[in-house]
């Protein structure tokens, strides 16, 4: 519940408010509609409708006044559903509550992580921007990266944290782009360009951050499979100056896109060294 999009969260609660006090219409209905004091009804319908917005007011514990219950059987009932009604609205008031007060990061990652060139190497980059007004802080990144690796002949996981060229800013304000160099230190190191697009492997990445205007930490996830990699492009700019030139734009719609890039001098030592 706590999850749900908004209309179908409303909904959700609408359709349980419809469907308990249809549940208590057909017992009144049930027990005899003559145990209800102040039935104004001739016809069938007519005696539902009496028994269904009694039952509506009971629940709510409005409580007009023209329908009473008469008798033990009715009253019992009618208690029981007024103690349902209680404990439902404080439910529903805690869902509201928490839906309200949860933290969320107002955060969009790129939809693809990329192969890009790097200084003298390439890297493997994805990005991330902020889509609100919000103030975020103290911004830390870890990526991790799941690879299927075969070992005597079996297949298992193994997970590696792979170093960032920064895994913190002060402020998220505009994109930033994840950048992790292919290194020494990188389980991609000695990877060729149809390891990346053959094993079997995902790239994971949790951020966190500090929402100075809710005072609270907000925290995203994403991932990407080897094969979500495009390969030889990079990152275009997001953000420029306006026609004013005070004032820096973030274009969110340029957040996945990229241009052609050429590393083919990053794989081209290793074919070297296999002729050699």
């Amino acid at each position: 519940m706590l999850q749900l999009p908004r209309w179908q969260f409303f909904s959700t609660v609408l359709l349980f408010y419809i469907f308990i006090n249809f549940v208590f219409a057909f017992v009144y209905l049930a027990i005899g509609i003559e145990k209800l004091n102040g039935i104004h009804a001739h016809t069938t319908l007519e005696k539902f409708g009496e028994a269904y917005f009694f039952s509506a007011q009971t629940f709510t514990t409005v409580g007009y006044g023209r329908i009473s219950p008469n008798g033990f059987t009715a009253s019992a009932i009618s208690s029981l559903e007024a103690l349902l009604g209680l404990l439902s609205f404080a439910l529903a008031t805690g869902l509201f509550y928490g839906r309200f007060s949860k933290p969320k990061a107002y955060l969009r990652f790129s939809t693809n992580a990329i192969l890009a060139p790097f200084k003298d190497g390439i890297a493997i980059m994805l990005r991330v921007a902020p889509y609100k007004n919000t103030t975020l802080v103290d911004a830390e990144a870890k990526v991790t990266a799941n690879i299927m690796i075969e070992e005597n002949g079996k297949s298992k996981n193994t997970f590696f944290p792979l170093e960032l060229e920064y895994d913190k800013v002060n402020a998220l304000t505009l994109s930033w782009t994840l950048v992790h160099p292919i290194n020494e230190n990188s389980p991609f190191y000695k990877f060729s360009l149809e390891d990346f697009t053959n094993t079997k492997g995902e790239i994971i990445v949790y951020l966190k951050a500090f929402d100075d205007m809710f005072s609270n930490t907000v925290v995203a996830r994403s991932s990407y499979t080897l094969q979500e990699m495009v390969i030889g492009v990079k990152f275009v700019m997001m953000y420029q100056r306006d026609d004013k030139k005070n004032k820096t734009v973030l274009n969110l719609e340029k957040l996945n896109v990229y241009t052609q890039a050429d590393i083919s001098y990053a794989f081209a030592a290793d074919k070297d060294v296999v002729n050699g």
